[in-house]
């Protein structure tokens, strides 16, 4: 992908984070009522089992997850709309799919396969592209405009940081300022030397491998006085030392770069550009600037995730400046852009909540708190008693960017629960399993040489090589001169001990069969050849296996319980029978909107 290409996917999230400016990671909203989210939509979106799921119960569980940062978003593309309505500003849905237009067309690529590349890159689909982040855009620089204008001295200094003269330069950077002047000093009087100073003492590890070069130096595109230092030296000449920050510089100058000379039929083209990213920086932070404004002068009421201002507000999300945000808006935000993930989960739950039903079992409350409680200790999150810190874990969790405790407990931890209850009893550990465990995690291993090889007639050559020179040291030599795999490339052959049952069966039954000094024959594995020398074998890490029984009974349970867990999970969606309607209305509605990505580029249910 050209790099301003994804220069500019990466910039379709500007916008999005000007309207999302103080929305935080996603909260949760008490549970809206029926009513309150869609009017009592009773549509199906699908079906498990002969078991509906409503639009009523799809919307409900995406406010649940995803309500109040979509709301916070909402807020402020009202703001914007508010703002624009009070200025007489419009931005039509012609005027956003023009945009979309001129964009794909600006890096020479057809609108569809843009569009597709939004999709791919951002996971951005067309609709929310021109509601989300264009619409915001072009309703900000028509909000900003009159203060946003590009000057002819703001071009000239762009154009001469592109384009102008550049020095070429080494430096010296140290964190004392004693150790620079020394080393200017010696630098002054041996200028020949100061590459040679660089790469000694220099702490710029980037420069200082190359002598002390760094990227030539041009002007307007940094630090003003490193650029009027590094333009007032001449040929092999040391600066002065230099402080930055709490570190202190020496320049060398190199050489003077000339000036580049675009051609005279290529300046229109190259004026756009520095003229556009030039107005994109003023408008970014005009933009902000307004937003700020905007947001401190505005009379914003959150309802959402307030009970009890939900229930003084029934079907309201939130009042700006007078006008509401209903809830049933913003659950239509939160299925439109999460619905299908929402809606896989509540299959999901329809599934195991079925199968629970079906084996006669149910999950309590207790049975939740014992699996926290258990993810704790795995986790190491245990008190100095040894009991699980069940508080510290979950802190942990919602600090790994999970909601809240309550949709912890309910997207995470019920579904562990419910499978675990559905094969409770079903799972044994065998004396043979006790035996793999205690080989596998405490048993000898065996060290060897290796040498990975990419094709057998190679391998074949350096079997025969290794055979008719039966020393460790040959061996060695022809790892580090034909093995593909870095490790044992690097290190003449040494790699790591190899552990039986340690997930690959061929490598270790040929490894543990030989003695030491002794050539293995050619291993296939995968798309590989391996050949190995035997260099002999460990000692047991616990010799006594009953010392470890207790605790290999317990690891062994646990994974075989998820790999049970898996495998009735799978079977679970394999023999279910699921219509889901949304997503087949989704994938009509992306056919029949292909062409119109500005379909709605406003807040809905408000005048543009």
């Amino acid at each position: 992908m050209p790099a301003t290409l994804a220069l500019a996917i990466a910039a379709a999230a500007v916008t999005g984070q000007i309207v999302t400016a103080q929305s935080t990671a996603a909260k949760v909203a008490p549970a809206a009522k029926v009513g309150d989210v869609a009017t009592a939509n009773s549509s199906i979106v699908a079906v498990v089992n002969a078991d509906p799921i409503t639009a009523d119960q799809l919307a409900q569980e995406a406010v649940l997850r995803y309500g109040v940062d979509m709301l916070d978003n909402m807020i402020n593309r009202h703001l914007i709309l508010q703002a624009c309505t009070n200025a007489g500003i419009e931005v039509t849905n012609a005027d956003v799919s023009a945009e979309i237009q001129r964009i794909a067309a600006k890096f020479n690529l057809p609108l569809d396969q843009y569009l597709k590349l939004l999709q791919d890159e951002r996971d951005i689909s067309p609709d929310q592209y021109a509601r989300e982040v264009v619409w915001p855009m072009m309703a900000l620089r028509r909000l900003v405009h009159d203060r946003v204008q590009v000057t002819e001295e703001e071009f000239n200094r762009a154009f001469l940081a592109r384009y102008g003269e550049s020095v070429k330069c080494r430096m010296i950077l140290v964190d004392k300022k004693d150790l620079a002047e020394s080393l200017r000093t010696r630098a002054v009087a041996a200028p020949a030397e100061f590459g040679a100073l660089a790469k000694q003492y220099s702490q710029d590890e980037a420069s200082a491998s190359v002598r002390g070069l760094i990227p030539p130096i041009r002007r307007y595109t940094g630090d003003s006085r490193i650029e009027d230092v590094a333009f007032g030296l001449k040929e092999d000449e040391i600066s002065e030392v230099l402080q930055l920050g709490d570190q202190w510089v020496i320049l060398q100058s190199v050489r003077l770069m000339p000036a580049a000379n675009p051609a005279p039929q290529s300046m229109p083209a190259i004026r756009e550009q520095i003229v556009d990213a030039i107005r994109d920086e003023k408008v970014r932070d005009a933009a902000s600037e307004m937003f700020a404004k905007l947001q401190k002068d505005a009379q914003v009421v959150k309802v959402l995730g307030d009970q009890a201002a939900m229930q003084a507000n029934p079907g309201v999300a939130a009042i700006v400046n007078g006008q509401k945000v209903t809830v049933a808006q913003v659950a239509a935000e939160c299925v439109k852009r999460h619905g299908s993930v929402v809606l896989d989960g509540e299959i999901n739950r329809k599934l195991l909540t079925q199968a629970l039903a079906k084996a006669k079992k149910t999950v309590t409350q207790d049975d939740l708190d014992a699996e926290v409680s258990r993810a704790a200790v795995a986790y190491g999150f245990v008190r100095p008693d040894g009991s699980s810190n069940t508080d510290a874990w979950i802190e942990s969790v919602l600090a790994e960017g999970v909601a809240t405790k309550e949709l912890y407990y309910r997207d995470s931890v019920w579904p562990s629960v419910a499978l675990a209850k559905l094969v409770e009893g079903k799972v044994n550990v065998t004396e043979d399993d006790l035996r793999e465990g205690y080989d596998s995690n405490y048993g000898p291993r065996v060290e060897i040489l290796a040498i990975v090889l990419s094709d057998q007639r190679t391998a074949q050559k350096i079997w025969d090589m290794a055979r008719n020179n039966p020393t460790e040291e040959f061996f060695g030599g022809l790892a580090e001169q034909y093995s593909i795999e870095p490790v044992s490339q690097s290190n003449f052959g040494k790699v790591p001990p190899l552990r039986k049952f340690g997930g690959q069966p061929s490598l270790e039954k040929e490894a543990f069969s030989l003695k030491p000094g002794e050539l293995s024959g050619i291993v296939a594995t995968g798309d590989k050849f391996i050949v190995m020398r035997c260099q002999g074998f460990t000692e047991p890490v616990v010799a006594d296996f009953a010392a470890v029984r207790e605790e290999l009974v317990i690891s062994i349970t646990e994974k075989k319980n998820r790999v049970a867990m898996a495998d009735v999970f799978d079977k679970l969606k394999q023999t279910a029978q699921v219509d889901n309607f949304y997503e087949v209305a989704k994938k009509s509605s992306k056919v029949a909107s292909a062409v119109k990505p500005a379909s709605a580029t406003a807040p809905a249910n408000t005048k543009r």
